[in-house]
């Protein structure tokens, strides 16, 4: 399937090959939502899709997983010279880390900004050294190099019907979506990183605090303030998904319903941590696979329509022009 993402790209070169085949086992590993909704691109699209998840991948790993004896200085010297190993290859220079390669070939083959790579480099950084967020209008500003900028990548790869700058703030709204979702979801494994995503004022809205956080979590018992910070802090993204679901139908119909599939699928982790009682700070939901699969299967008949009539458009068009 790999190779055959690869020809439909035109992507020919071996080591080339090889950089976009790891970001694809990167996605394929970490990205399981995010994987299956690629599945419904366009062939030649996923490798493109795939580039941005394994850089973006490669760097959250520098963050978090770069081994228990790593310092936050060598940490972010890591970084350092993740970027500007991009930084050559984006100006033609030859790099030898594959995700690195994989990407700069797609931003140069879909004529993705370059600052928007920087801009969430920006975020990666600031989780080495930001534990908290005071308002959500401090984590807003984060989550623009760490969400929202993913979104926009994502948007050339995608394809619009209508200009790109007026799908662009529903593209970002959705990235950002998604991240809170993580973030409710996730609250738990972020504490045992050092980090409260939820904002502060959102949590004292209900009684609650990082310390309350950290004695569920040690404890593994629940309180009810926690639970209500938690509802709060999905209704919020629920209204992020609203302000993301008109770029839906600005989108190239054939991308449409990866996108949709993400949508419903991240969407429906909110749905898993409410019927888990809102215990994420003590295990991560998960939406069943059996949902997953009916979404996916949903999305292939979408696809299929989606391709059967950019056909006969084309078609039309071809006969209209003899």
């Amino acid at each position: 399937m790999t190779v055959r993402e690869l020809d439909a790209a035109g992507i020919t070169d071996p080591q080339l090959r090889l950089a976009y085949t790891r970001s694809r086992h990167l996605n394929a590993r970490h990205g399981r939502t995010y994987f299956l909704a690629t599945r419904l691109l366009p062939p030649e699209r996923r490798p493109a899709v795939h580039a941005l998840y394994g850089f973006a991948r490669r760097a959250d790993d520098i963050v978090d997983d770069l081994g228990d004896t790593a310092t936050t200085g060598e940490r972010a010297a890591a970084l350092r010279e993740l970027e500007a190993r991009l930084d050559a290859a984006l100006a033609g220079a030859p790099v030898r880390e594959p995700v690195v390669r994989a990407l700069a070939h797609t931003a140069g083959a879909y004529a993705i900004d370059p600052s928007f790579f920087r801009d969430f480099l920006v975020s990666m950084r600031a989780d080495l050294v930001v534990t908290d967020y005071a308002t959500y209008d401090e984590l807003r500003a984060y989550m623009h190099g760490s969400a929202a900028v993913i979104g926009l990548q994502m948007l050339p790869v995608l394809g619009t019907v209508v200009p790109r700058e007026e799908a662009a703030p529903h593209a970002a709204a959705l990235g950002l979506a998604f991240q809170l979702t993580n973030f409710v979801r996730d609250v738990g494994e972020d504490l045992d990183r050092g980090r409260v995503y939820l904002p502060a004022d959102l949590l004292a809205a209900h009684g609650a605090h990082r310390e309350l956080l950290l004695w569920s979590r040690r404890t593994g018992r629940r309180d009810a303030r926690i639970v209500s910070a938690l509802a709060a802090a999905a209704a919020l993204t629920r209204d992020v998904y609203r302000e993301a679901a008109p770029g839906l139908a600005m989108l190239d119909p054939v991308s449409r319903p990866c996108v949709r599939a993400a949508f419903v699928l991240y969407g429906e982790i909110l749905d898993a941590v409410r019927r888990d009682g809102w215990s994420s700070v003590h295990r991560r939901a998960a939406v069943p696979r059996r949902r997953r699969a009916v979404v996916a299967a949903g999305g292939v008949a979408r696809v299929a329509a989606a391709r059967l009539g950019s056909t006969v458009r084309g078609a039309t068009v071809r006969g209209a022009a003899s």
